[in-house]
C-alpha cells in the first residue's frame, strides 16, 4: 500500500513539474505562481477579485472601462492595500484619458499594463515600456500580433469568440492554430470558452504561455457580482451565452456575448433607432455607436451591482455552462491545475500501458 502511495505522490510529483515548464515563460512574464490571468470585467474585475486572484497565485486585472484617472487610483490604492502580489490594469485605448491614466498605473508601480479595445499606438507602448511596466496587448490575428510585437508589445492575449464580453470574430481554437505556431519571441496567452485544467493543459502544449479566464471568476465568491447575476451564471448552459447582432454593415458594432435576456433584444430595438437616427443625420455615425456603448456601461451596471439580470447585461462567456457553484478563487485555480496535473498522468498511464 505504501509502495502505491508513494508511486501515486511521484506521479503527480512529476505531471505538476511538467505543468510548471509548460507555463514557466508565462509565470516569469507576469511574476505569479500560476500563468492564469484574471479576465477584465467592468464592475467585477475590481479590488476584491483581483487582489484574491493574485493572493491566491494568479494574476488578477483591474478592469478600467470608463474610470476617470481619479477612480483608477483609488482602486489600484486599495487593490495594493489587499495584495503583496503582482497585479495588472486593462485600460481601453479609446479612452479619451489614456495617457493620463498610464500616468497613475506608472505613478503606483503597476507592474503590467494591458491595452485593449483597440490597437495601441507606439508612443502608448513606449511610455508603458519607459515607465517601468509591462505592455500586453490583445491580437485578434497573426498580422495584428507580428506588428504589435515589431511595435514593442511585450505579451499578447489572443481571444476567441467564446469569450464573454466584446468578442472578435474568430473561436480561439482556430486564433491558436493560428497564432500559436508563429509568434513565439513573446508570451502569447489563450482566452475564451476556457473552464477546465485540462483544455488549458492542451493550449500550452500547442505553445501559448498561460491562460486567461473571466466567467468562472465572475461567479467566484470574491466577486461582488450581486446575487441574482450568479444564480443566472449557474441556471445557464453554454448555448445560453449568445452574442448581439449587427443590423447594418455600413455601422458596425463590436458584438458583445453575454445571456440571452430582455436587455439584449432591448439592445437590438436601440441599435435600430440608433442606425434610423444615423441615417436621417440626426446624428454623427460617432454620436450613435457612443450611445450603444453607453447602454451597455449603463445596462452592464444594472446586473452586476444591481441584480437586474432581466433587463441589465448579463455578460459572459460560453464557459457559463461550466459554472455548476459558487466557489473561491483558490479553489477555482486550485481545480484548474488538479485537472491539468490529472490529464497529464492520465497521458503518462496510456503511454506506459501501450509501450
Amino acid at each position: 500500500m505504501s509502495e502505491t502511495l508513494s508511486q501515486t505522490r511521484s506521479e503527480t510529483l512529476d505531471a505538476r513539474a511538467t505543468l510548471d515548464r509548460l507555463w514557466k515563460p508565462g509565470c516569469d512574464f507576469l511574476g505569479s505562481e500560476v500563468a492564469i490571468l484574471g479576465g477584465a470585467m467592468s464592475w467585477v474585475s475590481e479590488r476584491h477579485l483581483v487582489s484574491a486572484i493574485s493572493n491566491a497565485g494568479g494574476f488578477g486585472v483591474i478592469a478600467c472601462g470608463a474610470m476617470s484617472p481619479e477612480r483608477l487610483e483609488e482602486e489600484i490604492v486599495a487593490t495594493q492595500a489587499m495584495t503583496q502580489r503582482p497585479f495588472g490594469v486593462n485600460l481601453i485605448t479609446m479612452h479619451p484619458e489614456l495617457d493620463r491614466l498610464v500616468d497613475v498605473c506608472l505613478a503606483h508601480n503597476v507592474s503590467h499594463i494591458v491595452l485593449a479595445g483597440g490597437v495601441p499606438n507606439s508612443v502608448t507602448i513606449r511610455k508603458v515600456r519607459d515607465g517601468g511596466a509591462r505592455a500586453i496587448g490583445f491580437a485578434p490575428a497573426l498580422a495584428l500580433g507580428k506588428r504589435l510585437v515589431r511595435m514593442g508589445i511585450e505579451a499578447l492575449v489572443i481571444e476567441g469568440s467564446e469569450a464573454g464580453g466584446h468578442v472578435g470574430p474568430v473561436s480561439l481554437t482556430v486564433l491558436a492554430q493560428e497564432i500559436l505556431p508563429h509568434i513565439r519571441d513573446v508570451p502569447v496567452f489563450v482566452a475564451g470558452g476556457l473552464g477546465r485544467g485540462d483544455a488549458v493543459l492542451s493550449y500550452l502544449e500547442q505553445g501559448a504561455a498561460g491562460a486567461q479566464l473571466g466567467t468562472l471568476f465572475a461567479a467566484s465568491e470574491e466577486s461582488i457580482a450581486h446575487e441574482n447575476f450568479k444564480k443566472a451564471f449557474l441556471r445557464a448552459n453554454a448555448r445560453d451565452a449568445v452574442t448581439t447582432v449587427q443590423l447594418d454593415e455600413l455601422f458596425p458594432v463590436i458584438p458583445v456575448r453575454g445571456l440571452s435576456n430582455e436587455g439584449g433584444r432591448r439592445y437590438a430595438r436601440l441599435q435600430g433607432e440608433a442606425l434610423q437616427k444615423f441615417q436621417s443625420g440626426e446624428l454623427t455615425k460617432e454620436e450613435a455607436q457612443l450611445s450603444i456603448e453607453h447602454y451597455w456601461a449603463g445596462a452592464l451596471r444594472r446586473a452586476v451591482i444591481e441584480g437586474d439580470v432581466e433587463t441589465g447585461s448579463v455578460m459572459a462567456g460560453q464557459s457559463v455552462g461550466m459554472v455548476k457553484e459558487i466557489r473561491p478563487v483558490a479553489d477555482i485555480l486550485a481545480t484548474l491545475v488538479q485537472q491539468a496535473v490529472d490529464a497529464i498522468k492520465q497521458r503518462e498511464t496510456r503511454i506506459h500501458a501501450s509501450s
